[in-house]
Order: structure tokens, then C-alpha cells, then sequence
């Protein structure tokens, strides 16, 4: 039978955690973690995702650095923005909303933040480590990384399983899929250019929902059973397991 595994609780277990870590990091050591948080231009997608990422840093005690710059910023000006936060000793991570405006080159601001604050692990080495074996990254993307906890706090075991991921977005579907691998799954990815996409997924222990389009995975697809209440997955990154 499977099910979909809601995230809400866990999210929330996973918050406090944060808080208290970062409350004992203040005590002992007089430290606030501090995270910039850069967006460029006005996208409501955008500018939804990282008024998110602000309010959960209010939330557990982290210090929001908060930069917004206009759409029209030349690629020299925000490398410099990427430049200064890298030398700022009181931001520890860097986040860089994408996407960003087509006169800019993603790889190329994502590749100048300082890897040891490159907390989205988008930085090439980051990603790099990750497709290969017995390397580690020093961050992987936030995203996969939040779909693996899911799966582990729910007590779903990867190890051996037939895992299949719809989607191969560089965010989410191509890291998610390299992390199953690293914990020992065996792993398909399911594309707009996959051929019966349907049997593929029925064959699955372990389900990721990583597309941009909601309800392309069905309760008919995956299995005879109902995902709780819904026909269908309905968000960018919901792990369903059989």
C-alpha cells in the first residue's frame, strides 16, 4: 500500500532542532549563524521562496542577511555582491535565488560563492563530489537533501530499493537521484522523453515526485491504492513509498 508521506510534522521536529542548536551556539560561543539570502529582480515565484527561506530564519534564531537587487544588475556587479558576502565573517551561508535574469550566467555567479558558505551546494565542486563515489560533498541542494530526511525519519529504508524520480532538474531531480545512489538504491529517472513512464513508476519501492507540473504521477500509475487523501502527488518533491 503506499502512502504519502507528509512532511508537516517533521518539518516542524527538524525546526526546533534547528533553534536549539542554534541557541547553544549563541550561549557557548557568542556565535549567530548568519545567512544572506540574494534575490535579483521581482519574480512572485521568487520573491515567495525567499520570503520562506527569511521567515524560517526568524523562526530558529538565524540571522537573515537580506539582499535584493534590481533585475537589471550587471554580472560584474553581483559577482562583487557574491565577493563581499564571501568576505563578511558574520555570513556563514550564501543562497543565490535562481532563477536568475538570462543576461546573467548561473554557473558563473554559482561558482564564485565561497564553497564553504555555498549552502544550496550548488557550486560545482559540491556537485561534482556528489555524482562521484567515495566523495563527499561539503553541502548537497536542500531540496534532495530535505526528500532523503523525509524518507530516513519516517524509518523507510533505502538501501536495496527500486527507487524512481520523475524529473531531472539540475535542483532537485538529477541531486536527489545521485543521493539515492549514494545510499545504495537502485535508480530510474522518469522524463518528458520516457517512454511508458507508467510502468516504469509501478515497478517503484520508493517514488519522487521532482517535475514542475503537479499531478503527473497518479494513484493509478504508482499503484491500486490511494495516497491518503489525494489521486495524485501534488508538489515539486514528494517521496511516496510502497
Amino acid at each position: 500500500m503506499a502512502q504519502i508521506i507528509d512532511g508537516k510534522a517533521i518539518a516542524a521536529d527538524i525546526r526546533r532542532e534547528v533553534a536549539a542548536d542554534v541557541a547553544t551556539l549563541s550561549s557557548a560561543h557568542s556565535v549567530v549563524p548568519g545567512l544572506a539570502v540574494v534575490i535579483v529582480g521581482s519574480r512572485k515565484d521568487s520573491q515567495t521562496y525567499v520570503n520562506m527561506k527569511r521567515k524560517a530564519c526568524a523562526e530558529v534564531g538565524i540571522r537573515s542577511v537580506d539582499v535584493d537587487l534590481p533585475e537589471d544588475i550587471s554580472e560584474l556587479a553581483l559577482v562583487a555582491e557574491v565577493h563581499r558576502l564571501n568576505a563578511d565573517p558574520a555570513v556563514h551561508g550564501i543562497l543565490v535565488q535562481l532563477p536568475l535574469p538570462k543576461h546573467i550566467n548561473e554557473e558563473k555567479i554559482l561558482s564564485e560563492i565561497s564553497i564553504e558558505k555555498d549552502v544550496d551546494g550548488f557550486h560545482p565542486l559540491n556537485i561534482g563530489k556528489l555524482a562521484m563515489k567515495g566523495r563527499e560533498p561539503l553541502f548537497v541542494p536542500c531540496t534532495p537533501k530535505g526528500c532523503m530526511e523525509l524518507l530516513s525519519r519516517s524509518g523507510v529504508t533505502v538501501k536495496g530499493k527500486r527507487a524512481v524520480v520523475v524529473g531531472r532538474s539540475n535542483i532537485v531531480g538529477l541531486p536527489v537521484s545521485l543521493l539515492l545512489l549514494k545510499a545504495d538504491a537502485t535508480v530510474s529517472i522518469v522524463h518528458s522523453r520516457t517512454p511508458d513512464p507508467e510502468s516504469i513508476v509501478r515497478e517503484a519501492d520508493i517514488v519522487i515526485a521532482a517535475a514542475g507540473q503537479a499531478m503527473m504521477v497518479r494513484s493509478s500509475t504508482a499503484t491500486n491504492s490511494q495516497f491518503s487523501q489525494h489521486d495524485a502527488v501534488p508538489w515539486n518533491s514528494s517521496p511516496i513509498v510502497h
